[in-house]
């Protein structure tokens, strides 16, 4: 239960509802971590900036495992699309915004971070299929343990206690941030969550 487990599936794509369950299942959860303490804390660590920044997490943390979720391009478009419209003013601009660390990573996995390119299915499609790409030669060449996961599929429950090897009551994934909404993490109370900007 102490090694790191990186879920490094792209925003919308179950991240929230992934993390809700790991927590149920015992493990302390970061549903983003921007803090070294947030890091270490956390078990399962997911969402920004890991999807970008798991190379250098691997360094620290060797015996981590990794999760590449997936979801359906035709609902993962349309969500994603809404989410960086939302963000782009807060990214791109240079007075202020989001913090460094959010506005790299999704510039680095989304560039160039355009509205053009934002309002471009190929775009959006290219940006996951290169992440996919990327995460599966890194852990091809450095033999990291890879579960792939779309959490709305039939036994993908069962596919991640397999893959994490560990004894559980059956349980299903939540569907949780319906309609575009973002805000369910921050509603969940629960011992083991960790705080992202943990100090």
């Amino acid at each position: 239960m102490s090694e790191k487990i990186l879920v490094l599936g792209l925003p919308r794509t179950g991240t929230t509802s992934f993390c809700a369950a790991t927590l149920d299942l015992g493990f302390p959860t970061a549903h983003t971590a921007y803090t070294d303490k947030a890091i270490k804390k956390a078990t399962v660590i997911a969402d920004a900036p890991v999807f970008c920044d798991y190379p250098n997490l691997y360094e620290q943390y060797p015996t981590a495992k990794f999760i590449l979720l997936h979801r359906d391009f035709r609902l993962w478009i349309p969500s994603i699309r809404q989410l960086l419209l939302r963000m782009h003013t807060n990214v791109t601009r240079s007075d202020g915004g989001f913090s460094p660390t959010i506005k790299r990573v999704y510039t680095t996995v989304f560039s160039p971070f355009t509205i053009e390119n934002i309002n471009s299915d190929s775009f959006l499609i290219d940006c996951y299929q290169q992440h996919s790409k990327q995460v599966r030669e890194f852990c091809d060449i450095n033999k990291v343990p890879l579960l792939e996961l779309d959490i709305s599929e039939e036994g993908s429950e069962q596919a991640l206690v397999d893959f994490l090897a560990i004894k559980t009551e059956p349980f299903t994934f939540p569907h949780v941030n319906k309609a575009g909404k973002v805000i369910y993490w921050n509603k969940i109370k629960h011992p083991l969550k960790v705080n992202a900007l943990e100090k």
